[in-house]
């Protein structure tokens, strides 16, 4: 982020020679991305046979549809990673407009209804409009942030920016009741407005009131001053503080996850040896994975996979600071902090750190949308990667 450290200081940025992306794409994030999504396909199927045969499917269920949507997104993510990154700029507002327009379709007869929650759309094949509103808002405010350099450090322009992003993030949880999501959206715009920002102090003043206010509200719950059963939200901070009370109820899922952690040990029962997700742990191939992870392969494997994500984030960050505009180390900026947010909000979830919110782990957890999206994301990264000059 040259470019965007050049911003940060005030200076006008260097407009860099652009390369025609014909360089070679970052092999060590291609090896990283691969061995995450082979083991999230093996993962799914130890966590999910059990499960998908008591519903009268076959044990492969899970993994076959699993499967289908990693092709996909390979496929999307190898022709995304050969065009030119530029490209993506032309597509801004109607990236933007289309996430809007998707998100509002689940109101429609086209919307789903999966596991109590209406947040997917029937096109044919399934799809959760959220991961299309992640990927178009990293499209949509690299280019308008580069297009309104001056305007976006005034607070004028940066209220305007912020308003724009709460749009799609507000219409996801209202509409789709994600707050986890939401979260995300708005969360990637506001790391991507700070990078590019010269002023900081304004940023961290509103994360500080922010987080303040956050823990406000855990402290009122926490001493009964509002009573948490006037909202099922409120219901779900009052099972994180004290998941015991609600062991049959709200703080089942969470309480089971943490009996699968501990009963993994350090070197984990094996492989497929889970008992956790013999009906245990609800949906034990969803947003609780990490727990079977760690229950199968130990503290050992969890480490382990924590660790692949530290290096395929430290790759996204390599990139982004490398990237020869600004426009790509913003895009590449979005996507890390996108992988970066849902990594550590899925492993606070399952280790009772942070409420349960309801987030996958990418690429390990099951999910068609979320892995073809991430894997698009990948491949825009690549495609940043391929204009970097090395020496």
């Amino acid at each position: 982020m040259d470019t965007a450290r050049r911003v940060r200081s005030g200076a006008r940025p260097v407009r860099r020679e652009k390369t025609k992306g014909h360089g070679q794409a970052d092999r060590s994030l291609i090896f990283i991305v691969l061995f995450l999504v082979v083991f999230g396909l093996i993962m799914i199927y130890s966590a999910s046979a059990y499960s998908a045969v008591r519903a009268g499917r076959k044990a492969d269920y899970y993994l076959m549809s699993q499967l289908r949507a990693t092709l996909l997104g390979l496929m999307a993510m190898l022709g995304v990673s050969r065009i030119d990154y530029h490209i993506l700029r032309r597509f801004a507002w109607p990236a933007y407009i289309v996430s809007l327009v998707l998100i509002a379709l689940v109101l429609t007869p086209l919307g789903m209804t999966i596991n109590g929650a209406r947040r997917w759309l029937n096109l044919g094949l399934s799809l959760q409009p959220a991961e299309v509103a992640k990927v178009g808002v990293i499209i949509f405010f690299s280019a308008y942030v580069c297009g309104n350099l001056r305007r976006v450090q005034h607070l004028k322009g940066i209220l305007k920016t912020i308003t724009l992003a709460a749009v799609p993030a507000l219409m996801v949880y209202s509409i789709t009741d994600n707050l986890s999501s939401a979260i995300i959206i708005f969360a990637i715009v506001y790391i991507m407005l700070f990078i590019a920002s010269p002023k900081s102090a304004p940023y961290i003043v509103l994360a500080v009131v922010l987080a303040g206010i956050a823990a406000l509200l855990v402290y009122v719950i926490a001493h009964n001053i509002i009573p948490a059963e006037l909202s099922y939200r409120l219901g779900r901070i009052k099972a994180w503080l004290d998941p015991e009370a609600y062991a049959s109820s709200r703080g089942f899922q969470t309480l089971q996850a943490l009996y699968s952690i501990g009963s993994g040990g350090t070197l984990g029962k094996g492989l497929g040896q889970s008992t956790q997700k013999l009906g245990f742990v609800p949906e034990a191939q969803n947003d609780m994975i990490f727990s079977i992870i760690c229950e199968e392969l130990g503290m050992f494997g969890a480490l382990a996979v924590i660790l692949l994500f530290i290096m395929l984030i430290y790759h996204l960050l390599m990139i982004a600071t490398n990237a020869p505009d600004l426009f790509g180390s913003l895009l590449v900026t979005g996507v890390m902090t996108h992988f970066a947010l849902q990594v550590v909000l899925n492993i606070a979830v399952v280790t009772n750190t942070l409420p349960n919110t309801g987030i996958t782990l990418p690429f390990i957890s099951y999910g068609g949308s979320s892995s073809v999206f991430l894997l698009t994301e990948i491949g825009i990264a690549l495609s940043v990667s391929r204009t970097i000059r090395m020496g």
